[in-house]
């Protein structure tokens, strides 16, 4: 299945040999990924760190990188496009359960009576700022409605995502290594 969609331009500098700045890399992340049960979802991986505090001159890690978490004790940067959900809940159903096996099996499911099917927990602290439209954040008691410019910090908290607009929606992620006290 052909898919048309963005990909997020990526911009890396690097220190040279001189000792002074310079653009390293400057074109399409090397690391999108799509799902075919889940049509118009795109992930773009960004970078990824593996320690805190991370290496500044380390390799990039990002294509390697698979599943939703961030290395234990490090991050992982990502834009995620969110398609429309579709209406028929069968259908979204399956479309999640398609996501969350293929690219984020390693996400906590606990799921629930008459949970959402995108519902899933990981230890994680994140920072999910809204680039393009509008994307609806749910939790286990109430949900919020979030725009361009606004951001939302998830502190491993059970949550979906849903897309009701009937546009595109596109969010940047920042999820950092975390641990439950």
């Amino acid at each position: 299945m052909v898919q048309d969609y963005k990909v997020t331009r990526r911009v890396v500098t690097a220190i040279g040999e001189d000792g002074k700045s310079y653009i390293a890399e400057d074109g399409p992340t090397p690391a999108v990924r799509t799902v075919d049960a889940r049509p118009g979802y795109v992930v773009n991986n960004i970078w990824v760190t593996g320690a805190a505090p991370a290496p500044v001159g380390a390799p990039d890690a990002v294509e390697a990188h698979e599943g939703v978490l961030p290395p234990a004790g490090g991050t992982v940067l990502r834009v995620i496009e969110y398609p429309p959900d579709p209406e028929d809940p069968e259908e979204m159903a399956r479309q999640f359960e398609g996501m969350f096996g293929k690219l984020f099996e390693d996400a906590g499911r606990p799921g629930g009576e008459n949970a959402h099917p995108g519902m899933h927990i990981t230890e994680t602290v994140d920072y999910a700022i809204v680039i393009e439209g509008e994307i609806t954040a749910i939790m286990e008691n109430e949900e919020t409605v979030l725009g361009p410019g606004d951001v939302l910090i998830q502190r491993g908290t059970n949550h979906a995502w849903t897309n009701r607009s009937g546009k595109p929606a596109r969010v940047a992620f920042v999820l950092i290594s975390g641990r439950w006290a």
